[in-house]
């Protein structure tokens, strides 16, 4: 295996492990989303029942400021997930473009040695050629 053929190796690996990292984080995300809406579902709840009961509407401003407080700890870390995912997919995207490199490197090299192949291959023909012409002009003498 080549040098080259192992830096491709080495960075398909690391494309992959971006993926990964992308897709965990894009997960993290869904996740933070999912509780965000929890928490508005829990809200319409808590404030039908504090409207229908006097004893739960004494209660609610508590729980309004415990929700507000969790919600704008959510929105922060929704924020930071948008970012992360923002920062992964600029690296996977790098990461995508090196690989590629690496590949048409590789393959450049490739066509190269087919083509010089190729010409060692004629070569050999075209001598063989040369010599069967100059058998047959010594037979004919």
């Amino acid at each position: 295996m080549s040098a080259l053929d192992q830096l491709i190796r080495l960075h398909r690996w690391r494309l992959d492990e971006l993926r990964r990292h992308l897709s965990d984080v894009e997960a993290l995300a869904a996740k933070l989303e999912e509780q965000r809406r929890r928490l508005d579902t829990e809200n319409t709840r808590e404030q039908s029942v504090a409207g229908a009961s006097p004893e739960a509407a004494f209660a609610y401003p508590a729980y309004a400021r415990q929700l507000i407080e969790r919600r704008r700890k959510l929105a922060q870390s929704q924020s930071e997930a948008l970012e992360q995912i923002a920062k992964a997919r600029a690296a996977l995207g790098e990461a995508f473009q090196e690989v590629k490199r690496y590949e048409t490197a590789a393959a450049s090299r490739l066509r190269q040695q087919q083509r010089r192949e190729q010409a060692r291959q004629q070569q050999a023909l075209d001598e063989i050629g040369i010599d069967r012409f100059r058998r047959r002009g010594r037979e004919s003498r």
